[in-house]
């Protein structure tokens, strides 16, 4: 038994860790947490000051068992879980769930995983610090106790199986409230005017400094432009210098990688876990900006090496925000020397990423001379305004430039001629383009990390699950959606001629960007009305610090959550009993065939139109909206359309074919079978003809997808995927390994397949449920299989002996 038993949190540290270590050290994971507040009923006892029921999950018996094996006759446990205050938490749900003795127990933090700061570690450890374990059960119960209470108040009043929390609602809040700002946006147009100048054999780019309201003033101000000669009334040239972006906190870090690499903010913070379990950068939840001493000699090292003394400016960055750790750091790569490593695709190009932020970090500034020219005309009082830029010492820019979240940039400034005051320049031409004002961007999932931020909204390790959170529970999503043709005019003098045009242009566009749905807009309202402090951005916030008070010993947990609960559960009680149900609805007029009102709103499975009134004996006729379609926007010339539907679009084999909508969107129905309508299918217009075609490869797909099934065993197939052949047991899909011939396969071999963990797809291996669904379906499946079959007398023994132990 090794005398001392290290436990992280995940395997791949372990793995990192335990070579470090050496002999003497035994290093296990414990998978993350291993206790939560109980499922059934509340989990915590309000009655006796909040007093938490923890249970082991279930899916850590096991690893609890083991651990306690493990550290029974251990010498010293050593908890390495990771350094904020989850990680705090999961250490003392260790020592709790394990029955840990104080004397043989110690707590170590690092903050990378490389040899000196375990080494370190290790000669100075220290004691769980119950602060901060307190303020995490501050915060899982908090959150319990606004789940368990409002989930079932938006059951009753809105729809079942809706649920809301403290972050998540505020979340959507943001977005549903800046889709309202872009739903009461007018749009105005102006004309911008912009001028190509000869000077000497240079062609110099400039802009009338004030734009025209109309046409009328565009179309007059170049006429009066015809025969107008221009003068450079000044040339104003001042030196510049651009100063780097400090080195990365987590929300950087989320905002930079989906503006640079395109990654999600989810995905980010998984292949940031991966560099940093693998010991290739710092911890990558913080929100400090400091780096060590150490880090800086690196990168000093590194720019000197690389670049040359001359790019070197050591800076040490301090943290705006007023709760951040400095004793922290940001996050950096653990050796800096390396500026590239051995990794997939989305480890390198994200280490890449921190390594460019952090040593541009200490490095010089960039030297600009910017220069502004303004040109006269002789025929107006109107001025054109040159702006140029010259690159004098690249400093940090050799390596790397902040991103930006603004839309619409004009290009960057270039170079101009040199010129002088009173030069004539020669008018090659003048555009006059009408430009439209646009309303505010709707977030992107980095923006809206961004503005969380601002807003003293959730934490570093809060950030990537609440917009997880939001988009799992449909209250959001994250599309694209196609802009519109919108027609704009321009005039142009060119040549002494004065010509006009009117051109289209594609408008509103939009690509990974979140938008509210019905349902999120509904429950938001509906929160607001009924629970204002919940969904104020400045409560949120004050929670948040109250979390950050406890950590630091200042506030006690118990009376933080007692002062927060009694006001908060009268207003539960009372919203349930006396407020109104939400529904959104909305009356859009009235029916001409029937004489009814028409309606949109949320209805037991989602947005839909009602004709009648649910109080009349005749039953009201029901659709359901499309899923481009909203309750706020939605006419009722298209909601009348939808009653159209189901339609008999025709007849293909002597059975009809109807076109309707379902949850999933429009489809065709023939024979039983459900074809999906493409993008470009409408379900209102699409012909007989079409809807043969989409059935037809429909079944073409099916044939080509199935390889092989079993008749004495239907439930188990082997199918043709997106990624090659696999077999398929009900719901549950496994690998085959490669070079395999799946049409080979036996009964028995197929359920030899299943039996091995390793063979399970990513979505049944991670998913909590995937383990027992799976047992399930091959208990199920070895059930029906017959009890003698070729496959099973062949097979060796041995192997299926040492599977079924393994199992």
């Amino acid at each position: 038994m090794s005398k001392n038993v290290v436990i992280v949190e995940s395997p791949a540290k372990a793995k990192t860790i335990e070579g470090f270590l050496g002999e003497g050290y035994t290093v296990r994971s414990s998978f993350g947490h291993v206790r939560d507040l109980a499922k059934k009923d509340l989990g915590v006892d309000i009655e006796k000051n909040f007093t938490p029921h923890y249970e082991i999950s279930a899916d850590k018996v096991k690893v609890i068992n083991e651990l306690k094996k493990l550290t029974k006759d251990a010498g010293m446990v050593w908890l390495a879980t990771d350094e904020d205050r989850e990680g705090e938490a999961i250490s003392w749900h260790l020592y709790e769930a394990l029955n840990l003795e104080p004397q043989k127990t110690k707590r170590i933090v690092f903050h990378e995983i490389t040899k000196s700061a375990i080494k370190n570690a290790i000669d100075h450890p220290r004691n769980i610090d119950k602060n901060l374990v307190d303020a995490q059960q501050a915060r899982r119960i908090l959150d319990r106790l606004v789940g368990f209470e409002l989930s079932p108040v938006l059951w009753k009043k809105v729809r079942p199986s809706l649920s809301a929390g403290r972050v998540q609602s505020v979340a959507v809040r943001l977005i549903v409230e800046r889709e309202r700002d872009i739903m009461n946006f007018n749009s105005t147009s102006a004309f911008r005017v912009t001028a190509n100048f000869i000077s000497g054999n240079a062609l110099v780019k400039a802009e009338l400094a004030n734009r025209f309201k109309t046409l009328d003033e565009a179309r007059k101000f170049l006429n009066q432009c015809l025969n107008a000669d221009f003068t450079i009334d000044s040339v104003e040239t001042k030196p510049t210098k651009k100063s780097p972006a400090p080195p990365f906190t987590t929300s950087t870090l989320q905002q930079e990688a989906s503006r640079k690499l395109g990654f999600s903010v989810a995905q980010t913070m998984v292949v940031a876990q991966r560099l940093y379990e693998s010991g290739k950068i710092t911890y990558m939840r913080t929100d400090s900006v400091n780096l060590s001493e150490t880090a800086i000699n690196q990168a000093k090292e590194a720019i000197t090496k690389n670049y040359g003394a001359k790019y070197l400016h050591i800076r040490q960055y301090k943290t705006k925000s007023k709760n951040a750790q400095e004793a922290h750091e940001a996050i950096r790569p653990s050796y800096i020397e390396n500026s590239t490593i051995s990794a997939d695709s989305a480890d390198k190009r994200l280490y890449e990423l921190i390594w460019k932020r952090t040593i541009a970090s200490q490095m010089s500034d960039a030297e600009l001379e910017k220069t502004n020219v303004v040109i006269s005309s002789s025929n107006a009082l109107e001025k054109f305004v040159a702006q140029g830029e010259v690159l004098k010492f690249d400093g940090f820019l050799k390596v790397y430039l902040e991103g930006t979240d603004e839309e619409g940039e004009e290009n960057q400034e270039g170079m101009l001629p040199p010129m002088k005051v009173g030069e004539k320049l020669k008018a090659d031409e003048i555009s006059a383009t009408e430009r439209f004002t646009h309303h505010p961007a709707r977030y992107t999932e980095a923006s809206l990390v961004k503005k969380l931020e601002e807003l003293g909204i959730g934490r570093p390790s809060t950030y990537a699950p609440t917009i997880s959170t939001i988009q799992k529970r449909t209250y959001v999503v994250k599309e694209e959606r196609e802009g519109v043709e919108r027609k704009y005019n321009v005039v142009t003098l060119k040549s002494g001629k004065i010509t006009e045009a009117v051109k289209t242009e594609i408008t509103g566009a939009e690509k990974g960007k979140l938008f509210p749905t019905d349902i999120g807009m509904v429950v938001t309202d509906f929160l607001l009305a009924q629970f204002p402090k919940i969904m104020d951005y400045n409560f949120t916030a004050k929670v948040e610090e109250e979390f950050d008070e406890i950590a630091e010993g200042k506030i006690l947990w118990t009376k933080m959550l007692k002062d927060f609960y009694k006001p908060f559960h009268e207003n539960v009680v009372d919203t349930s009993e006396h407020s109104e149900r939400a529904s959104g609805e909305r009356l859009l007029g009235v029916d001409p065939q029937s004489g009814q009102n028409l309606y949109v709103r949320i209805g037991r499975f989602g947005p839909m139109a009602q004709i009648g009134e649910s109080s009349d004996e005749n039953k009201p006729k029901y659709a359901s909206l499309r899923k481009e379609q909203r309750i706020d926007t939605i006419t009722l010339e298209e909601a009348l359309d939808l009653f159209k539907l189901p339609r008999v679009v025709g007849e293909f084999e002597s059975k009809e074919m109807v076109v309707a909508i379902g949850r999933f969107g429009p489809y065709v129905r023939h024979n039983g079978l459900f074809v999906s309508l493409k993008k470009e299918d409408d379900p209102m217009t699409i012909i007989a003809d079409r809807a043969i075609e989409l059935i037809l490869a429909k079944r073409k797909a099916e044939i080509e997808k199935h390889i092989k099934s079993f008749p004495e065993n239907p439930e188990v197939q082997l199918l043709n995927g997106r990624w090659g052949p696999y077999l398929a047991i009900g719901k549950n899909n496994y690998k085959l390994s490669k070079g395999t011939d799946p049409s080979s396969l036996s009964l028995q071999d197929c359920l030899d397949i299943a039996e091995n963990p390793d063979n399970a797809s990513k979505g049944n291996r991670f998913r909590k449920k995937g383990a027992s669904e799976k047992v399930t379906a091959i208990a199920a499946a070895k059930k029906a299989a017959p009890k003698k079959t070729a496959a099973k007398k062949s097979a060796p023994k041995k192997a299926t002996k040492k599977k079924s132990s393994k199992k």
